[in-house]
């Protein structure tokens, strides 16, 4: 080699400065990813909840059985849970699905968020949703096997601010309309 060429390492503050940023960066990247994973959970939950439902509806017209939807509040680790459950409808009354077991699992929405369930103008109160205490608590909400089901809206809002993130609405004939922030398509306004 040359005299005259240096080979220039980098020194140890280059390096720290450099590690810093990649740490700050990930960070924030994970924060962000954290965030909006729990909404990203909620959309899920509510889609399989419109899914399951027109899945429970079409079953109950086929089998002759009416099924139901459960929706149970719970406290789990000091926060509140908002869980939903399937029943079917037998001759000792209401117990889960004997068919379907992975279809008919019961979920749970992440903490965090509140959930409203309003029957035909007819809201119901944290107490009713806290059925859990029985041990084969009837549903809220029937799909009857004559094809008809106990018309409503669910309004799922996040705890901290009210805000209404998701509003599920369905009919008499069971059909299910999910509402983003509860605000109807704009194909419906015209």
């Amino acid at each position: 080699m040359t005299a005259g060429l240096r080979q220039r390492g980098f020194s140890l503050l280059e390096l720290l400065v450099t590690l810093f940023v990649i740490v700050l960066v990930s960070s924030l990247v994970s924060l962000t990813m954290n965030s909006g994973g729990q909404e990203i959970q909620l959309e899920a939950r509510v889609r399989n909840l419109a899914d399951v439902a027109a899945y429970a509806l079409d079953e109950a017209q086929f089998t002759g059985r009416d099924y139901g939807l459960l929706l149970q509040r719970d406290v789990i680790a000091g926060e509140v849970v908002y869980r939903y459950e399937w029943r079917e409808r037998t001759g000792q009354g209401w117990r889960p699905p004997a068919s379907g077991k992975d279809v008919f699992a019961s979920q749970a929405l992440p903490a965090g968020y509140e959930l409203l369930l309003e029957l035909e103008d007819s809201p119901f109160t944290e107490s009713e949703l806290a059925a859990g205490a029985e041990e084969t608590p009837a549903p809220q909400v029937v799909f009857y096997a004559s094809g008809e089901t106990t018309a409503g809206t669910i309004d799922l809002r996040r705890q901290t601010d009210g805000e209404l993130l998701w509003r599920v609405r369905w009919d008499l004939l069971g059909r299910f309309t999910l509402l983003p922030r509860g605000e109807e398509p704009e194909h419906a306004l015209e």
